[in-house]
C-alpha cells in the first residue's frame, strides 16, 4: 500500500516495507512509526539509524538476536537487550524497527 507525504508517492510491500531503500527519509520514518504505533524518541532513532548504519556496512537487515548483541557491542549493555528493545518496539525489535528505518524484512522474520 503507498503512502503518500506532501504529494510524493511512496511504494511499500504488502507488510508495509519500504520498496526502494533509497526513497527513506525521516518524515516517512514518522509516518511508518505511526501507522505501526510507536511515538518516535530519541531512542528509537538511535535505534533506527543503527539499523541504517549496519544495513550500510553489511547489506543485511539483522534479526533481532543478531540486533540484540550488536546494539550491546556499540551502545551499551543496557540498551543491548531484549527487554529495553521491546518496549521501543514492542511488535518484534528486528521487524518493526527495520520498518521504519525503511529497511527489508529481517531474514528469519515471520
Amino acid at each position: 500500500m503507498p503512502i503518500e507525504i506532501n504529494g510524493a508517492t511512496y511504494e511499500t510491500d504488502e507488510e508495509g516495507y519500504l520498496v526502494n531503500l533509497a526513497e527513506w527519509n525521516e518524515d516517512l520514518a514518522n509516518i511508518i512509526a505511526k501507522t505501526e504505533n510507536v511515538d518516535m524518541t530519541p531512542n528509537h532513532w538511535e535505534v533506527v539509524n543503527f539499523l541504517r548504519d549496519y544495513y550500510n556496512e553489511y547489506q543485511i537487515a539483522p534479526a533481532v538476536r543478531v540486533l540484540t548483541k550488536a546494539i550491546g557491542k556499540q551502545l551499551g549493555p543496557d540498551k543491548g537487550n531484549s527487554k529495553y528493545l521491546y518496549e521501543l518496539f514492542p511488535y518484534g525489535p528486528a521487524k518493526q524497527a527495520c520498518k521504519i528505518a525503511g529497511l527489508p524484512k529481517p531474514t528469519g522474520c515471520v
